[in-house]
């Protein structure tokens, strides 16, 4: 879908560039005489030299070239492009204030590999490892995990971005991600009551009470948060596509990679509903 856009040349909108696939340029390598003619020849010296550069950009495999001149909700059309440098990623923390809080753990899903990383363990491996992506997939990350991961490490992802929170929320799907995934049909067994406030009660137990079940279970939590993010790509993709003349172009469900973890309902029966403390020696 990338070498059919032409959104990020600098002048075309969405309705221009409708009319440039309606003249049937469907594809960079159209634009040649004669239907480059058909266009006027201001606008046609102006695409032909953003062309040139778009086609040097992805012979270098420059996702971010490419995702600061698209708006967000738009930045799905990377992806197939870009997939094989492309990492989900998914952060918890101690809290949303990114000056006082700490990051817990992070998940790390690039399609093949599960990573996952612990404070205290190996968290510090986190900025190395991302270096080798091109692109970064996450669900509202251009907001919160992004930003997050910069200040906590003091470092730039230099990755193009595609934030599937603003993707999804042009397709009509709005609200956070639990709610996206469960009106799209993608399930979370043994997990569905947990959420971000749970996950930092998990790891404060873990830290007070060397719980490794707690630890466990937030790792859990964090590596579903990230894995899941390749079916809603693939889901995000095949329906912002079908809106497109290219709707032949869909994308195969992916087979999400087991957790590698699972999920200590007891921990989180008792962190959610704990018991007064007069019934604590009951």
């Amino acid at each position: 879908m990338l070498t059919r856009t032409f959104l990020h040349i600098q002048g075309i909108g969405e309705v221009t560039e409708r009319l440039i696939w309606e003249r049937g340029i469907l594809h960079w390598e159209d634009f040649r005489p004669p239907l480059s003619s058909r266009l006027g020849e201001r606008t046609r010296a102006m695409v032909d030299r953003a062309l040139n550069e778009s086609f040097r950009a992805l012979a270098r495999k420059d996702a971010y070239f490419f995702s600061k001149a698209l708006p967000h909700s738009m930045r799905w059309r990377l992806f197939p492009e870009f997939s094989e440098s492309a990492a989900f990623i998914d952060i918890e923390t101690t809290g949303l204030d990114r000056e006082r809080d700490t990051i817990t753990t992070i998940a790390l899903y690039d399609g093949r590999d599960l990573k996952w990383y612990v404070q205290g363990r190996n968290l510090d491996d986190f900025p190395r490892d991302i270096e080798r992506y091109n692109l970064i997939i996450s669900y509202n990350g251009s907001c919160f995990d992004v930003p997050f991961i910069e200040r906590f490490f003091g470092i730039r992802l230099r990755a193009a971005q595609i934030d599937l929170r603003f993707v999804l929320g042009a397709l009509g799907f709005k609200g956070g991600l639990k709610r996206c995934e469960k009106v799209l049909g993608i399930e979370r067994p043994g997990m569905t009551d947990i959420d971000g406030y749970t996950a930092v009660l998990l790891w404060h137990d873990y830290k007070r009470n060397n719980n490794q079940r707690a630890l466990e279970t937030l790792l859990a939590y964090n590596i579903c948060d990230a894995a899941t993010l390749a079916a809603l790509m693939a889901i995000a993709y095949n329906r912002a596509v079908s809106q497109t003349p290219f709707a032949d172009q869909q994308l195969p469900a992916p087979t999400l990679p087991p957790l590698p973890f699972t999920v200590d309902r007891a921990t989180v029966e008792r962190l959610q509903h704990p018991r007064p403390y007069y019934m604590e020696s009951v």
